[in-house]
């Protein structure tokens, strides 16, 4: 056996290991909460909010709450819930998203979501930017959110996909 030439194939194959497991493993723990898969949609040039998506769930066995986000890749960071009013979609910043023992909550399109406004640069695919949430009880975890191109349900004008975000 040539050792010279196995070794830097091993070498070249745990390298390779290291930066694709955590690619695959996208996904955060605090406390009883487990963060799964944080994305986000790019934006285009002077597009000046989008929206972060995740699934959190609580696998302990008290309540606890989302009480605020935090990204310096904008001005503000706020946690909002969607609802349609007719075919007006309303979005409002909440104080507090429950995330109840037991159960999981999901951030996606359409629903509850973390909005990102004042964008310092358009969010592109394939880059990740930082989110740090913040929860009653089990405390601050800082993710990546993946900017990744999705399907998307259907919108009525001015969602997020279109780069709009009206408050009513």
């Amino acid at each position: 056996m040539n050792l010279n030439l196995r070794f830097p194939s091993l070498a070249l194959a745990a390298l390779l290991a290291a930066f694709t497991l955590p690619a695959a493993a996208h996904d955060y723990r605090v406390g009883p909460l487990h963060i799964d898969h944080p994305w986000a949609r790019p934006t285009v040039p002077g597009q000046q909010s989008g929206g972060a998506f995740m699934k959190i769930a609580n696998r302990g066995e008290v309540d606890d709450k989302l009480l605020s986000a935090h990204s310096p890749v904008a001005a503000s960071t706020e946690v909002h819930s969607m609802t349609m009013d007719g075919h007006v979609m309303r979005m409002r910043e909440i104080p507090e998203l429950p995330v109840p023992a037991g159960q999981t909550v999901e951030l996606r399109p359409g629903g509850y979501h973390v909005m990102f406004m004042g964008l310092r640069a358009p969010l592109k695919a394939g880059e990740s930017v930082p989110l740090t949430l913040r929860f009653e009880r089990a405390g601050e975890v800082t993710v990546a959110v993946k900017v990744e191109m999705r399907a998307q349900p259907a919108q009525p004008a001015g969602g997020h996909g279109t780069g709009g975000h009206h408050h009513h």
